[in-house]
């Protein structure tokens, strides 16, 4: 029908629904449109904050990587974080860089005696003490050229036939009696003799030696070795049991041969000090010969019986090298001379220092010291490029004073204070005492340097008598 007013009626609807759908689809487009924005922002969002962390962490990196690192280690598996509280290394007193105290120190026992040493070690965990550690460490350090062991060997024990590699030995017998061997280069000559207490041993580097105690009571030994670095020593069991069966025989070629070598059996324990339970039944007749003083005297020194050094406060003794040799008698000169002869030999001495003695402010020119105290007590004092150190010592002790540094030693016990002293060299010692050396400087320069008219300095007298050990 061509109806234009029906027409007209039917098209309003129809227009009516279109603008709602545009209306519509016109919101879902805006929408749509901010919901890409708000992805968009939220993306850039994060992306800003990865970026920051990860500059962040790059600083941190840097400035731990450009600083000293500390103790501090972070543990991302346990968290809150915990920090790692490093250890504080123990602070030693100064004094144990000359000071050991040895009754304190590890005992090594064999079944015919004991060893204790005041050494310098290889190894810091063989040390029982930063105390021992210091005064290890000192020594060799200094390079002293001093080493120090006690030697105590039963009745009937014996000290196994050894050597030293990298050191000679000089012994002083404290007590006991014992009989000692001497291998001379070649093997053609023995030298044996015995020794009391009061006397002295010098065995040099790398000759074959044996102790055996052939008295009722211990024998005790301080032995001092001229080395800084850890002792080398090889015993004669030792070396046997390490030598192949078949080279062992052809070298020895004994009755049965290499069956005969078969029979020896190492021993479980170390025989560097050797008892055997049983040794009634293994020797049958020991003899212990004597040598001729000729040639004892290479190897051995009567220092108790050697002329005294007397002093107001005390006496000294010294087995030693004397360039001038008038005083000496034959056998003393043979000790002299032989010592004289070998590198590295030492200097030993007696020091007695009676009650409230002195022994003054000294040094040495060309030797270190060590010392061990026998008896009494005492307190020392030494001064060197690090200052002034003073502490008591007592029985059993061991001191050492590098060379050049001034020290004194005081007794302050009722009892003489005794020690056994030794030093770095086989020449004649050398010694400059506090009294001398300003006696001996001009008193003009005396008076410059201590800010004292130099009228002043006559006040200081000059002793006939040497004060080396002095009495107040």
């Amino acid at each position: 029908m061509d109806n234009s007013a029906f027409e007209m009626h039917e098209d309003a609807p129809q227009k009516h629904l279109s603008m709602e759908k545009m209306n519509i689809i016109s919101r879902m487009e805006k929408k749509s449109q901010w919901s890409l924005v708000s992805i968009f922002l939220l993306c850039l969002l994060a992306c800003t904050i990865t970026t920051a962390v990860g500059v962040l962490i790059l600083s941190l990196v840097y400035v731990n990587n450009s600083q000293p690192h500390s103790d501090v280690h972070f543990k991302p598996e346990a968290w809150p974080l915990q920090t790692e509280v490093p250890m504080v290394q123990k602070t030693v007193d100064p004094k144990f860089q000359f000071l050991n105290h040895l009754p304190n120190s590890k005992v090594f026992e064999f079944a015919g005696g004991a060893i204790q040493w005041a050494r310098y070690r290889n190894n810091v965990k063989d040390y029982l003490s930063a105390e021992e550690e210091a005064f290890g460490t000192s020594l060799n350090s200094q390079r002293s050229q001093m080493t120090l062991g006690t030697l105590r060997i039963k009745s009937n024990g014996l000290r196994a036939p050894h050597w030293h590699f990298n050191a000679n030995e000089h012994g002083y017998l404290v007590q006991g009696t014992a009989w000692i061997g001497v291998v001379d280069d070649g093997g053609e000559v023995v030298t044996t003799y015995s020794v009391t207490a009061g006397q002295v041993i010098f065995f040099p580097q790398n000759t074959l030696h044996w102790i055996k105690n052939v008295g009722n009571e211990d024998c005790f030994f301080l032995l001092f070795f001229s080395t800084h670095d850890e002792l080398q020593t090889l015993d004669v069991d030792d070396v046997f049991f390490s030598t192949p069966e078949d080279i062992a025989s052809r070298s020895l070629k004994p009755e049965g041969g290499i069956d005969f070598i078969r029979t020896f059996h190492k021993q479980e324990e170390d025989q560097g000090v050797n008892l055997p339970p049983n040794l009634a039944e293994l020797v049958m007749n020991a003899s212990y010969v004597q040598s001729p003083d000729s040639l004892v005297w290479r190897y051995f020194f009567d220092l108790k019986g050697s002329k005294e050094f007397q002093f107001p406060g005390g006496v000294i003794q010294q087995a030693q090298y004397w360039k001038n040799g008038s005083e000496l008698n034959n056998n003393e000169k043979i000790f002299s001379e032989f010592l004289n002869q070998h590198q590295n030999a030492l200097t030993l001495s007696t020091l007695r220092i009676y009650n409230n003695g002195l022994r003054q402010p000294h040094f040495h020119f060309n030797a270190n010291e060590m010392g061990y105290v026998l008896s009494g007590c005492g307190e020392v004092g030494i001064t060197s490029t690090q200052g002034a150190i003073e502490f008591n010592i007592h029985i059993g002790d061991v001191i050492f004073f590098p060379i050049g540094t001034q020290h004194y030693i005081k007794s302050t016990c009722d009892e003489d204070l005794l020690f056994i002293l030794a030093f770095s060299t086989g020449d004649q010692l050398q010694t400059l005492d506090m009294d001398d050396y300003l006696q001996a400087t001009a008193d003009h320069i005396l008076a410059q340097l201590f800010f004292k008219k130099q009228s002043e300095f006559k006040k200081i007298p000059k002793f006939k008598e040497d004060q080396a050990i002095n009495l107040p």
